[in-house]
């Protein structure tokens, strides 16, 4: 009569800690990455009343099972359902982060290591990734300082928004490349002023630059229109103002000196005047001396009288808007003028003698070492004109393939390594200014001579033509936004465009997950059966794991099944509760025997 008793009361005891077990999970129901827990039961112990026997072949009797009565009911184990996957909630968050498999993130309070599936996590007034809940900072792995890439060492504190990471520092521009068409139709490329090509770039303190380049035509046998001149004409910064440069510096940064040919016609302005070597405009008024341009000195003009004294460059400048070059003084000098043609008829042949209108003025000697013509005595046509032959500039020559519009070298560039055509101009720049730039190589073997309806599309962009812009140069950085990859790596990216990579969130993964010990605030702690954890982690992704951002994992409670356990559970108790009652019952029977 007493064991049945006991029975019920263990019972009772096992089926309320079931519901115990119940009503934790269906109040988690909304706790994130929680796991849920289920208990079963196994019969506590049995009181043998009689041996098992066996059979007897002697007396021909046949073997009796044991008797056994069961003393009740106890807890055989409390499982966690910790591979289960609970579903995915969308925050917006990107720093909430679920995990899709069985690994957990790594958590420190300072002096120890847990572990817990919550992603809920934020950063915190020292730049580190922490625990939204209870500010217990995220582990990972940091970036190799060398390298830049991941270094998978004993997991640290993932401190993201430190003051080295908050800017992206500038870069000089080293690399550029140019594509598109250069028409040999295009008004713009067979005009004097060219076809201009401006290229941006950046010096070492990220300040923005321009080149501006100019292309013109020469002229080729058969009408092939297939060389042009490549020159560059000014470098401005972001305000527009014109970086200053030496001749002799501005000779240096791109190019050598050569020569185009371009046949053209120069015209003598009407009413100007050469008298002895001094010109005098319309007006009567003197405005250059030959003689004091040699002699690289100002010139007084003696009409009209009590005027000002005028500069070499002045005079200079004077000159060229006399014959129609005004603003245009240095490509007006440049132009070579043909002293004595070739004759391959004569005996013995004969070569062209060139000499600029530049020597002309000065009284240098031409080509063939002979001095040249002064531009003031030289024989114009009826038209009061000469012809010019071509031009001299600094830059480099760029031609194509006649027959197919292919590009086919630089004259005066440099091939590129492992390249087999000179391709590539330079912009010697490293002794330019204070010093904040670069040398620029710049790729040509992308542009191409065909027809495109009498339109240039040429351009220049800085970087190599490859898919990361090797050598752009870029502008100093200030972060504007965080994101994580689905392997935890860290990325910051910046308002210049760039991207860093700040660190990788490690997880761990345990041969037991269900052996982990639970602790309050979602965190896990390892034990003897669960498996250790090495201090290192492992990449999420080595075994098909991921991370999502902007989601939570929520709790993998399913209700109808803890509703359904709390049927049977709640009638588990009644039941029980019934054995206690009867076995009362027949207690009072018992002890009502006597009267």
């Amino acid at each position: 009569m007493m064991r049945s008793l006991f029975s019920g009361v263990s019972g009772l005891k096992t089926h309320q800690t079931r519901m115990d077990v119940i009503g934790h999970n269906i109040a988690n129901v909304n706790t994130v990455a929680y796991k849920s827990s289920n208990m079963t039961f196994a019969a506590l112990m049995s009181q043998t009343t009689q041996k098992a026997s066996g059979a007897n072949a002697s007396t021909g009797t046949g073997g009796v099972n044991p008797r056994q009565i069961g003393l009740g009911v106890k807890t055989s184990a409390i499982n966690v359902n910790i591979t289960g996957q609970g579903a995915s909630q969308s925050t917006g968050n990107p720093f909430d982060i679920m995990i899709t498999g069985e690994n957990f993130f790594i958590v420190n309070n300072g002096q120890e290591n847990y572990f817990t599936r919550d992603g809920s996590f934020y950063v915190d007034g020292a730049g580190n990734l922490a625990m939204t809940s209870i500010g217990y900072n995220v582990m990972g792995w940091q970036v190799d300082e060398e390298t830049g890439a991941i270094k998978q060492d004993s997991v640290s504190a993932l401190r993201i928004m430190n003051s080295a990471n908050m800017y992206y520092p500038p870069e000089a521009t080293t690399q550029g490349y140019m594509s598109g068409i250069i028409d040999k139709l295009d008004s713009d490329v067979t005009s004097s002023t060219g076809k201009v090509v401006n290229f941006s770039f950046y010096d070492s303190l990220g300040y923005s630059y321009t080149a501006k380049f100019v292309f013109r035509q020469s002229d080729t046998a058969n009408d092939a229109k297939n060389i042009y001149s490549m020159e560059l004409d000014k470098i401005t910064d972001s305000d527009g103002n014109e970086v200053q440069m030496t001749p002799e510096q501005k000779a240096a940064v791109f190019g050598a000196t050569q020569t185009q040919d371009m046949a053209g016609k120069v015209t003598f302005g009407k009413n100007y005047t050469w008298t002895n070597g001094v010109l005098s405009d319309p007006d009567g008024n003197e405005i250059a001396n030959i003689t004091n341009i040699r002699a690289n000195q100002e010139f007084t003009p003696q009409t009209p009288t009590g005027a000002a004294a005028i500069s070499v460059e002045e005079q200079l400048n004077n000159i060229a808007k006399a014959y129609g070059y005004e603003g245009s003084t240095e490509n007006f000098l440049n132009l070579v003028y043909e002293v004595t043609p070739a004759n391959p008829n004569a005996t013995p042949p004969t070569t062209a003698v060139t000499c600029t209108i530049e020597d002309m003025i000065l009284g240098e000697n031409d080509s063939s070492g002979a001095t040249a013509p002064g531009l003031e005595t030289l024989a114009l046509d009826t038209d009061n004109s000469f012809n010019t032959v071509g031009r001299e500039f600094q830059g480099v020559t760029v031609i194509y393939d006649p027959k197919s519009g292919t590009f086919q070298r630089v004259e005066g560039g440099k091939t590129p390594e492992g390249g087999s055509t000179a391709s590539v101009v330079t912009l010697n720049l490293s002794n330019v200014g204070n010093g904040n730039f670069e040398n620029i190589d710049i790729e040509m073997a992308g542009t191409t001579n065909v027809n495109n309806k009498g339109t240039s599309t040429i351009g220049a962009t800085n970087g190599a033509d490859d898919e990361f812009s090797t050598g752009s140069g870029r502008r100093n950085g200030a972060m504007n936004g965080v994101s994580i990859q689905q392997n935890g790596m860290i990325y910051a990216s910046y308002d210049n465009g760039m991207t860093k990579l700040l660190g990788q969130i490690a997880t761990a993964k345990f041969a037991n997950a269900s052996g982990l010990e639970k602790l309050a605030d979602n965190l896990y702690s390892t034990t003897l059966n669960s498996g250790s954890f090495d201090g290192v982690g492992v990449d999420i992704t080595a075994e098909g794991d991921y991370m999502s951002t902007g989601q939570l994992e929520m709790s993998n409670v399913d209700l109808s099944s803890e509703f359904t356990e709390m049927i049977t559970t709640q009638r588990g108790f009644q039941a029980n509760s019934r054995i206690i009652t009867v076995s009362d019952t027949l207690l009072e029977e018992l002890t009502n025997l006597k009267r």
